[in-house]
């Protein structure tokens, strides 16, 4: 019988030991707080998932899978796995677009609605699924899309 372990490898990205981690109450605060995540592969899809606690504060962020150009991979399995391993309350799916523009593809909306439905029997609420792009291609003037703010989640 093969034996399993699972390590935690996700870090919370503070400014400080001291200070308190920050609380991810908005769709801008999660894109500021992500917005370095991508810089590692920035031509690349990357799909992360950050941890929060029952008041909303970051316990820290996961990169659950690295993509293509235009597209990447995703499983509530995966989003969930980490999440449940770190006790996290709530969390909040955080995905870049490449190109800039944060608008929501078909399959971005598919994903999403997977995850929310996961999140029901898990019991581990999603509180968004946010899209990083750019200002300037984003026809929004954001930056990002929030799918909670959009009324999807």
């Amino acid at each position: 019988m093969k034996t399993y372990e699972i390590k935690l490898d996700f870090k919370c990205v503070c400014e400080g030991a001291s200070t308190k981690a920050p609380k991810l109450e908005t769709p801008d605060l999660v894109a500021s707080y992500m917005r370095d995540a991508f810089n590692e592969y920035p031509e690349q899809e990357q799909f992360w998932v950050v941890h929060l606690n029952r008041k909303n504060r970051a316990r820290g962020r996961q990169l659950v899978t690295l993509g293509t150009q235009n597209s990447s991979l995703v499983h509530p399995r995966e989003v969930y796995r980490a999440a449940i391993v770190a006790g996290a309350a709530a969390i909040v799916c955080v995905h870049n677009h490449p190109s800039g523009d944060p608008s929501p593809s078909s399959a971005d909306i598919t994903v999403t609605r997977q995850l929310r439905e996961a999140a029901k029997t898990i019991g581990i609420e999603l509180l968004d699924h946010v899209i990083v792009g750019e200002k300037g291609e984003d026809p929004s003037g954001l930056g990002y899309y929030s799918f909670r703010s959009a009324g999807l989640i």
